[in-house]
């Protein structure tokens, strides 16, 4: 039913800062920078090979999305606020998850405007009631026009999506959502006794959904929380990143066998957020 996390949204409040930080921090140009005219929003999108970021704010103007935009910073600030995940069959999707949730509404149409390329792009949304994902916001999309242009990253830039982590207090809820409802592979399931609590993987287009959870008493909650980025020569990642100003920790060895990493610590718009080399 679910073929890809499709993208995550970080909402912002100045867009133009945030793209000369989140193009320091990956390397990369933004593929798309454009708006939602019905919506009153604008964004900008970087492509990777298995995902892209979209930062999203709102751009003066009244719409549904540019309420919401405003909601979210002045609830949370800026950070990762947004799951897309992605079909090639979003009617049948709608359709499988009114079995589920009397509260699915219908499809919304997208339209998004990028003047500077002179490009348009459309899609369809099914946009997930709260009640369902547990209070994160989250929908589903199918693209009805050609892929994003690409834009060709340097050697230290990163190019694809390791994982993205949640956090929840109630993974057997989640399991039942996310595997059971979407169809997403569950990968891991591992109480971790330190720390009192499982950690579940999801696996689906090269990436992970990695879920820390500690059961408590309280209403199921699901969090977003941060990301972790692949690049394939992180010493000289770090070197780039140095060069232009990102705080960022020195490179170790990671928690995982043959892994390399380091933390982002400026830039990145109020996320958590993580460099890994896989050294196989």
């Amino acid at each position: 039913m679910i073929q890809s996390i499709d993208h995550l949204i970080v909402t912002v409040n100045d867009l133009d800062a945030a793209i000369l930080s989140y193009t320091k921090v990956l390397g990369l140009e933004p593929s798309w920078k454009g708006v939602h005219e019905d919506l009153g929003t604008s964004n900008a999108l970087f492509v990777m090979d298995n995902i892209y970021l979209e930062l999203l704010a709102a751009d003066g103007s009244e719409g549904l999305g540019s309420a919401m935009v405003k909601a979210t910073l002045e609830l949370n600030g800026e950070g990762l606020s947004g799951l897309v995940l992605g079909t090639e069959n979003v009617v049948k999707v709608r359709e499988n998850l009114l079995k589920k949730s009397s509260e699915i509404k219908e499809l919304s149409y997208g339209t998004g405007f990028d003047s500077f390329q002179g490009l348009k792009r459309t899609w369809k949304n099914l946009f997930l009631p709260f009640s369902l994902t547990r209070g994160l916001f989250a929908f589903v999309i199918e693209h009805e026009s050609e892929k994003l242009p690409f834009k060709i990253p340097q050697a230290s830039s990163v190019n694809k999506l390791d994982h993205v982590v949640i956090n929840t207090n109630d993974p057997d809820g989640l399991i039942d959502l996310y595997r059971d409802t979407f169809g997403i592979r569950l990968a891991l399931d591992q109480t971790i006794e330190k720390w009192g609590g499982r950690m579940l993987f999801f696996r689906l287009n090269q990436t992970t959904l990695e879920v820390i959870g500690k059961p408590d008493a309280e209403e199921p909650v699901d969090k977003l929380w941060g990301l972790a980025w692949t690049v394939k020569d992180l010493h000289a990642t770090y070197e780039r990143l140095q060069e232009q100003g990102v705080d960022v920790t020195p490179v170790k060895e990671g928690r995982k066998d043959k892994t390399l990493v380091c933390t982002i610590k400026s830039d990145t718009c109020g996320v958590p957020t993580l460099f890994i080399q896989h050294l196989s």
